[in-house]
């Protein structure tokens, strides 16, 4: 089987890391990897902000939180309410993915974008989770107060984020759905 197929079907949601960073080396790849998606017209209008420090993932997983409970999702209200909740899984890198809200397509070119990196990640046996429960960090004065401290350029919106660290578990593969498919001959 081609090796990309197998990252391909070898890549799971990964929800418990190592402490251990990732090697500079390892991350500047999957960067690399990130802005080589196909994007629309080639207008590259994203951008990813790289979240290392400790201390800033916590200060978004509170901010995110308190974020939850002041809204009404029920669901994630109960999630948040566990003590061992992070937005992030406690992942040592957290890549943002902002864009630039006018652009066309961009919804899905960062979706490509996100894509890649997860798929350069598991390539160098590199868990990942895309996040999208982390637009929830700038539905506050409290979050949106973050965007310049996390670099996010002005006219750009959170996208999703990409929670990346060694694995710390190894889950199986989840059921796959084979009745999705129709051919128009």
């Amino acid at each position: 089987m081609n090796e990309t197929i197998k990252v391909i079907k070898k890549r799971r949601a990964i929800r418990k890391y190592k402490a251990e960073q990732i090697a500079a080396a390892e991350l500047q790849e999957i960067l690399d990897c990130a802005i080589c998606a196909p994007n629309a017209m080639n207008q590259q209008k994203w951008h990813f902000t790289v979240v290392q420090s400790e201390d800033m993932l916590d200060r978004m997983v509170e901010i995110i939180k308190e974020n939850i409970f002041n809204g009404r999702n029920e669901i994630l209200k109960e999630r948040a309410s566990s003590p061992d909740y992070h937005t992030f899984y406690k992942a040592p890198t957290v890549i943002l993915i902002s864009a630039d809200e006018k652009a066309p397509w961009i919804h899905v070119d960062c979706g490509l974008a996100a894509e890649n990196i997860t798929l350069a990640a598991e390539a160098q046996n590199i868990g990942s989770c895309v996040i999208g429960s982390s637009s929830l960090l700038f539905t506050s004065d409290k979050g949106n107060s973050l965007r310049k401290e996390l670099g996010m350029p002005d006219g750009y919106n959170h996208v999703c984020a990409i929670a990346l660290g060694y694995k710390d578990e190894n889950p199986e593969t989840p059921p796959r759905n084979k009745e999705v498919f129709n051919y128009v001959k």
